[in-house]
């Protein structure tokens, strides 16, 4: 028998994942765009706030981790929920995708402006920095906007077309996935908070020492 929970989000929803997935790289790549946007007074900004950063952090003096830990869950789940909720609507879709894109534009902007001042370097830093937690919280979030979308769909398909069928089974499915994605979540916020430090102080000689910005 299969399983009512895992059948909508591996098989019936495919190209919904598909979807949303080429949506994300889309963002990322209009972020990595929108820093040749940017002056050269607000590059440096920017890259005068990631020195200071990083230099706290190569020193050991980056934030409290478990203030951090608290911060970095509490903002996945507002996230999160702002996606719950706006599955419960049908007009809530194209925000839904909104916010999918504008995750993937805040990732390629990050990486683009580290990669626009130290090249290689930059790279480097951002597999340390940006990429370990993101492979954690893209998958949850892709999982939990397409449950969204999926509820929003079932809404239109057989209340307001059909006018039939029942909402409380796609609901507590809908529901089940967005509670198990907001702990994948709060394990990501844990992985933000202990673990990318030390990474990230570990990279930090890759930027630092590349006499480009810093």
């Amino acid at each position: 028998m299969r399983s009512p929970f895992l059948q909508p989000l591996v098989k019936d929803q495919l190209s919904l994942y598909i979807f949303v997935s080429v949506l994300f790289a889309v963002g990322v790549v209009f972020g990595a765009l929108l820093v040749g946007a940017l002056t050269l007074e607000q590059q440096q900004d920017l890259t005068g706030d990631v020195e200071h950063f990083v230099r706290l952090l190569s020193a050991g003096m980056g934030p409290d981790e478990t203030q951090s830990f608290v911060e970095r869950g509490w903002f996945h789940t507002k996230w999160l929920l702002l996606i719950w909720l706006l599955g419960l609507t049908v007009v809530g879709m194209p925000l839904i995708l909104a916010l999918d894109f504008l995750k993937g534009v805040l990732i390629g902007f990050s990486v683009g402006l580290l990669v626009s001042q130290h090249a290689w370097e930059g790279v480097l830093f951002s597999l340390a920095s940006v990429a370990p937690p993101n492979l954690i919280i893209l998958p949850a979030i892709l999982i939990a906007s397409v449950s969204a979308i999926s509820f929003s769909i079932h809404i239109v398909k057989h209340r307001l077309m059909q006018r039939s069928g029942t909402l409380l089974q796609p609901f507590l499915s809908h529901t089940s996935v967005a509670v198990v994605m907001l702990a994948v979540l709060w394990g990501a916020a844990l992985f933000e908070a202990f673990v990318s430090p030390i990474l990230m102080g570990w990279a930090s000689s890759f930027i630092i020492g590349s006499g480009t910005g810093f």
